[in-house]
């Protein structure tokens, strides 16, 4: 089993990728703590995975925009013996409407779920890393919209694109501390959110897509796995697109 007994942490690793990245790093040596905020039947079976695997694991029932939960979850973090040595910034909710059409809880739903959650939890478990004095990486969770402009998503593309910049500024601030932070932005995944989204996702992504494939959640749980751990030790305000090259392209006629 590769690395030694460390602590990461995974929000919103209820499901799809967040779930993908909490087996991934079980796999690869970590104890894995993670929080959700619905499902907690998923969370059992997930636990139950994890332990399968032979590490420990604690789940935690918390909303990421929420400073108390925020708090609440690092402090049985803490009782339950996990400084963090990585952080990754998972949790994410998506809201489909025109920028005219948008209502504004809606937007302030998505905002404070995808970007000042992720705030919250990188004070918090950079605080512990900075105190622990052994480093640590965090991994954020971006968009192919943090370069393009995507219609219908006017709250989510605003909020990766935020995303992004707390990246880069954490990692000015928090590299005197040995504290790495990178993003990863995923492009056409599939998962169940995706699929749902339209008919045959994998058949409208793969054709526009250089590797003519759409991703897996494994395809992005790596990335996230190889910027948590020590071959990446040097990299740090970065961001990692996974998206088998689509959103590298021009848009071009005849191509």
């Amino acid at each position: 089993m590769e690395g030694s007994s460390k602590t990461a942490v995974v929000t919103g690793g209820n499901d799809g990728l967040g779930r993908e990245m909490v087996l991934s790093l079980a796999r690869r040596g970590w104890d894995v703590a993670f929080n959700y905020l619905t499902g907690a039947d998923r969370a059992k079976t997930l636990v139950e995975e994890v332990e399968a695997i032979g590490r420990r694991v604690l789940a935690h029932k918390s909303d990421v925009g929420i400073k108390t939960d925020v708090d609440a979850f690092y402090a049985a973090l803490d009782k339950w013996g996990g400084t963090p040595d990585v952080l990754v910034n998972n949790a994410g909710v998506q809201t489909w409407s025109p920028l005219l059409d948008l209502a504004e809880e809606d937007w302030d739903r998505v905002i404070r779920t995808n970007l000042k959650g992720c705030f919250l939890h990188t004070q918090a478990a950079a605080r512990r890393m900075a105190a622990a004095g052994t480093g640590g990486a965090i991994v954020n969770l971006g968009s192919g919209c943090n370069l393009l402009a995507f219609p219908r998503l006017v709250d989510y593309t605003a909020s990766k694109g935020g995303v992004e910049q707390l990246t880069k500024v954490a990692a000015l601030e928090l590299g005197p501390h040995g504290i790495r932070v990178n993003c990863v932005a995923p492009g056409a995944i599939e998962t169940d959110r995706t699929r749902a989204e339209v008919d045959d996702y994998a058949g409208r992504w793969s054709p526009i897509t250089p590797l003519r494939r759409v991703g897996t959640v494994a395809d992005v749980a790596a990335a996230v796995a190889w910027l948590a751990g020590p071959e990446s030790a040097f990299v740090s305000g970065q961001t990692l697109l996974v998206d088998g090259g689509v959103f590298s392209q021009a848009v071009w006629p005849d191509y």
